[in-house]
């Protein structure tokens, strides 16, 4: 875990903007923030009260400039990390940026590591651990959808669900507890009704949370989209096309793709996942082999598929077979390209579009068939959906000790065993808000922050 008591900084914006930041936090945030800075107005820093802006420069050693800043000052408590910190705020260059964190580490700062601010936030109670890792969310986010989710996230909604949970749980955990101090005497002080009624719906709540993983996965990662097909069907083309890049190698040539592609882009505001895989043939090329091999594995982890025919290369009835199976309990949607004749194009259907890679036409009826298979729903400010893969397995596991709760009860076990496998629940709860945590999960979770916030 790293010392809260040293005063940490680090550039927070990325070089060649306009403008730049270097954050400063700690005990003596101000104060060396104080050393390297001039104000015009000849008042320290020091004396400058909460959420104020001080405008003047940064002066090296030797008094030269390096470059006219504001410097915003925010004082312990009322900060992001809950210290005091300093914000300055200057013009983008790369140089003058690195400049002012070297002055910064001469006076007596140090260096930030990733995430380093918003692990402070959390250790100082500014933030729980699900709100903290939001954060992360919240700058990765690609779309509306996972814009939305994160700001949700980071509002607390999921905590508080978790939450109240939580201290249900606690309640009926200590009286069953109270009741073994009092074990020679046969009493209740834990009605097992009402415990039978809040299992219940505590499993119900955790398993709604879990099952919301999929379309939170998707709005985070992208939905995942495997292009497949045989060989010079087009299945590269169409990649460059939906990702508006020439992201695949084009080739006349058969077995060029010998490994999957994948990218991601933004349709109807839904992120997806496309995933442009080797072309299905019968084939002695080990290598070729191998890419068809892939192409299988990453039709059976995609929700959707899209399955790339033309005239011209038929499929015959072991690839189609295979396809087939291939796509059970997925969108399959038949993709027929080289359809180049534009006045030509037949009406989509629900599993069938017609289009032509090579010079675009059809790809909006396409993207619209996409949007509608990836379902995505419109997430309003209320709602609470799991992106986060820690946050499920920690809800799977808790939600397997709750019915481990419920069919105790119907058993009529002891109040000791029940007690532990509340307490496991609890537990499993805890280690998502980061009530119970330790310093590797910690680690983990911040090490892959930028550095800067």
């Amino acid at each position: 875990m790293t010392e809260l008591n040293d005063t940490i900084c680090a550039v927070a914006t990325r070089a060649g903007g306009a403008l730049g930041v270097v954050r400063v936090s700690g005990p003596d945030a101000i104060r060396l923030t104080d050393s390297i800075f001039r104000s015009a107005s000849k008042h320290p820093l020091a004396s400058a009260t909460p959420y104020s802006l001080c405008y003047g420069q940064i002066v090296d050693g030797d008094g030269a400039v390096v470059d006219d800043v504001l410097v915003s000052v925010f004082r312990a408590p009322h900060s992001f990390t809950g210290q005091d910190s300093t914000e300055i705020s200057c013009h983008g260059s790369a140089y003058i940026l690195q400049r002012i964190c070297r002055l910064l580490i001469d006076a007596g700062c140090r260096q930030a590591e990733p995430g380093e601010y918003t692990q402070r936030a959390f250790l100082n109670g500014k933030m729980d651990l699900s709100q903290a890792e939001a954060v992360a969310d919240l700058i990765a986010s690609t779309s509306a959808a996972s814009h939305r989710l994160a700001m949700n996230q980071m509002k607390g909604g999921f905590s508080r669900e978790l939450r109240s949970l939580r201290d249900q749980l606690l309640q009926f955990t200590s009286l069953i507890e109270l009741e073994l101090d009092f074990s020679e005497e046969d009493v209740e002080f834990a009605d097992r009704s009402q415990l039978e009624q809040l299992a219940l719906q505590i499993d119900q709540v955790i398993g709604r949370l879990a099952d919301s993983f999929s379309t939170g996965d998707a709005i985070r990662n992208g939905v995942p989209v495997a292009i497949i097909g045989q060989t010079n069907t087009g299945k590269s083309t169409l990649l460059n096309q939906l990702l508006h890049d020439d992201r695949a190698l084009v080739s006349d040539i058969q077995g060029t793709t010998r490994d999957s592609i994948e990218d991601t882009t933004t349709i109807g505001g839904a992120l997806f996942r496309f995933i442009d895989t080797a072309g299905i043939r019968q084939t002695s090329d080990t290598v070729e082999s191998m890419g068809i091999e892939r192409s299988y594995r990453k039709a059976r982890e995609a929700s959707i598929i899209l399955w790339m025919t033309d005239e011209a290369h038929p499929a015959d009835v072991e690839t189609e077979n295979k396809i087939l199976e291939l796509s059970e309990g997925k969108h399959l949607i038949r993709v027929h390209n080289k359809c180049d004749d534009a006045s030509a194009l037949p009406q989509p259907t629900d599993t069938d579009v017609w289009i032509s890679a090579k010079y675009g036409y059809g790809l909006q009826q396409l993207n619209d068939l996409l949007v509608k298979a990836a379902a995505i729903p419109q997430i309003s400010d209320q709602d609470v959906i799991v992106t986060n893969m820690r946050h499920y397995e920690s809800l799977v596991k808790a939600q397997e000790c709750i019915r481990r709760v419920r069919q105790g009860l119907k058993d009529r076990i002891s109040g000791d065993f029940l007690s532990q496998d509340i307490r496991q629940c609890i537990h499993h709860l805890s280690t998502i808000t980061g009530d119970i945590t330790t310093d590797d999960i910690l680690g983990n979770i911040f090490s892959h922050f930028c550095i800067g916030k």
